[in-house]
């Protein structure tokens, strides 16, 4: 059975000539959303994905502009609105060594290396130069890890285990 990761969302049309508003949901929005690239869009009542290919991609304000071969209008582009497009896992790219897809990090425990339990990353920010996990620590807080080499030592994305050394205050 085919696993699908989700690149972007369909949150609204953009102009009449079936450009479709997205919010990215991916590390590789240029690669993802090039020309002729093959995503699938998922809508909450159909049964089947409908396979899409795009034919522009261009950025306005914080929204990724799609425009799909065969759809050049905005009434097209409504019906769509809420679908997520999603590539599937024979999509995805040979990353460099350091660097992890999303879906391999959330879920991971995360441990000092003194062996204490920090949590579960649950979620993931980019909000400049480093990304930042967002764990949910064993009291229920969240807490911020940079992914910096000075905190995270080890990714274990098999044994979903990441060994960090937190600097002074990140914990608490």
């Amino acid at each position: 059975m085919e696993k699908w990761f989700n690149v972007g969302k369909i949150v609204n049309t953009h102009g009449v000539r079936g450009e479709a508003r997205v919010i990215s949901k991916t590390d590789f929005a240029d690669e993802r959303y090039s020309p002729g690239n093959k995503l699938y869009l998922f809508m909450p009542d159909a049964k089947d994905p409908v396979e899409l290919t795009v034919a522009t991609h261009r950025l306005h304000k914080s929204f990724n502009l799609l425009t799909f071969e065969g759809i050049n209008n905005m009434n097209e582009i409504e019906k769509m609105k809420g679908g997520i497009l999603k590539v599937p896992e024979s999509q995805l790219l040979e990353l460099e060594e350091d660097e992890y897809y999303y879906h391999e990090i959330i879920g991971c425990l995360v441990k000092t290396l003194d062996g204490e339990e920090v949590g579960k990353v649950k979620e993931i920010l980019s909000p400049g130069a480093n990304d930042v996990w967002v764990v949910k620590g064993k009291s229920g807080k969240d807490i911020l890890i940079p992914y910096i080499e000075a905190v995270v030592k080890e990714v274990n994305t098999a044994e979903k285990v990441i060994m960090i050394d937190p600097m002074e205050g990140l914990l608490s």
